[in-house]
């Protein structure tokens, strides 16, 4: 994907202060053109979207804490905070329904089946190592509604489209939500190397630069 340019922008640290669309304009709005895509970050646009929550405000229980042993030290959910966050949201029973349901078909040769029961918020849940200081002490859930905010950026910027896009460092790259016109797995192949930088760097927002050529 290198025909595209990608240009990441800095910001400040975002917050739930903050509204995203206008957040995206004041620091986009010089350098983006016709032709662009701009891609924001997913945890950026649930933070900006009071979907963030102190792990102070979160106890674990006996079953979070089982639970979370039985999945990958790399991801979100063999956190106990991220997985007692996921049975506030879904329901602890859904959640042990849906991880009783994955290890029996895991036994059978089909892997993600945990994924497909628990709930949209099983796979979008970050915890508190993925993200930005100082939201790197919080639970983020997945953003609301992404395409609608993908379609409201397009539209203030006046660029060519927008996506909102969970990507990390293990070569995932998910469009989440995707404005009219935008080709979601082209952007997922361009954002592959993940340009975003949530941490110190603060440029949560790239744009793709002459996506689309008249």
């Amino acid at each position: 994907m290198s025909s595209y340019e990608i240009l990441p922008v800095k910001t400040r640290i975002l917050t739930h202060n903050d509204d995203i669309v206008k957040a995206i304009k004041e620091y986009c709005q010089a350098h983006v053109e016709a032709g662009d895509v701009i891609a924001v970050a997913e945890s950026v646009v649930a933070i900006t979207q009071k979907r963030a929550f102190d792990i102070q405000e979160i106890t674990p229980g006996l079953l979070a804490k089982i639970l979370c042993r039985f999945f990958p030290v790399h991801g979100s959910l063999a956190n106990r905070y991220a997985m007692q966050a996921l049975m506030n949201e879904e329901g602890e029973l859904r959640v042990l329904g849906a991880f009783l349901a994955g290890s029996l078909a895991k036994v059978l040769g089909k892997s993600g089946v945990f994924y497909q029961l628990a709930g949209e918020q099983a796979r979008l849940i970050d915890d508190f190592s993925g993200t930005m200081p100082p939201y790197d002490k919080y639970i983020v859930f997945g953003p609301k509604n992404p395409t609608a905010v993908a379609e409201s950026i397009r539209a203030e910027l006046g660029c060519y489209g927008a996506v909102v896009a969970d990507v990390n460092d293990l070569k995932r790259a998910a469009i989440l939500g995707v404005s009219k016109g935008v080709d979601a797995q082209l952007m997922s192949k361009i954002l592959i190397d993940n340009p975003f930088g949530n941490g110190s760097e603060k440029t949560p927002i790239v744009i793709v630069k002459n996506y689309h050529k008249s």
